[in-house]
């Protein structure tokens, strides 16, 4: 079964009144867990259809929203009004999954900017979850902005909120040329510079991740490409080092790019994703 239905942001949320794009994969047999899934900067649920695939097989139900300026959701492309948008959204997927499946448990997948969004939910909502999946989460760039350039950014988020200042790249993905050829012909994935006020809102989302890293006491694994060009693999290290997690794991796949799901390794890092959850349903 496969519903699209959009989500509401209604008051306290800054994007109160926008509707989030939200998808569920389900598998054909009955569901052992529902799996919460938080993509990335610039992209959008759709590219997740081979995950979703995958852990479908297993038994695991997928749910996905395009954030809040992404894919088919309302807002700005590359802009956002505070960080917290995000997590509101997700926030409210959390609920109505909560509502359609009171008795499986949940899991948490987050990628890149969605492993940043998890990192921060986590903090006051990892009662909800069994345990939880990030990729390449967004904690540390790969290189680190100049002084300069975070100090423009924020005086530009503050008077010219929506002036581009960064450009994503796109070469750094995935190794797979193919993958960055699909990643830049697609339409729903957003290809302009980001805004300086959603750079400044991701300065300061990556400190208060870091600065709140010991409120995380779920299972946690961390999956990162040791070759990725995008988020630091520091990043990772950082949050596996400060959670207060008993249960938590790096595994950092060596010659891998940012896209672990996407590289020629895919079903190796799937395998191990899935072959996760499942260990820990019993726990």
């Amino acid at each position: 079964m496969v519903a699209t239905i959009p989500l509401t942001l209604g008051a306290p949320s800054l994007a109160a009144g926008a509707s989030l794009h939200w998808h569920v994969w389900m598998p054909q047999i009955p569901a052992r867990a529902i799996i919460l899934l938080a993509h990335g900067y610039a992209e959008h649920l759709g590219r997740y259809d081979h995950v979703a695939a995958h852990l479908n097989a297993q038994g695991f139900a997928v749910y996905a929203l395009d954030h809040w300026g992404h894919g088919r959701s309302d807002g700005t492309p590359g802009f956002v009004p505070k960080f917290s948008v995000f997590t509101d959204g997700v926030e409210l997927l959390l609920a109505k999954i909560k509502a359609a499946h009171p008795d499986l448990p949940r899991f948490l997948i987050g990628h890149s900017m969605g492993g940043l969004i998890a990192a921060i939910h986590l903090q006051t909502h990892q009662s909800h979850y069994q345990g939880a999946i990030i990729s390449g989460p967004a904690l540390m760039p790969a290189e680190e902005p100049s002084r300069v350039m975070v100090i423009i950014s924020r005086l530009l988020s503050r008077f010219l909120p929506k002036a581009g200042v960064l450009k994503f790249d796109a070469e750094g993905v995935c190794r797979d040329p193919a993958v960055v050829a699909d990643y830049l012909a697609d339409p729903l994935v957003y290809k302009g510079k980001m805004s300086a006020r959603l750079a400044a809102e991701f300065f300061d989302t990556m400190a208060q991740a870091r600065a709140g890293a010991a409120l995380i006491t779920v299972p946690l694994l961390i999956v990162h490409g040791d070759e990725d060009r995008i988020a630091a693999l520091p990043g990772s290290q950082y949050l596996i080092d400060h959670i207060m997690s008993a249960d938590k794991r790096l595994i950092a796949y060596k010659g891998l790019f940012h896209e672990v799901f996407n590289e020629p390794e895919q079903a190796e890092v799937l395998a191990e994703v899935s072959s996760w959850i499942s260990a820990h349903l019993t726990d």
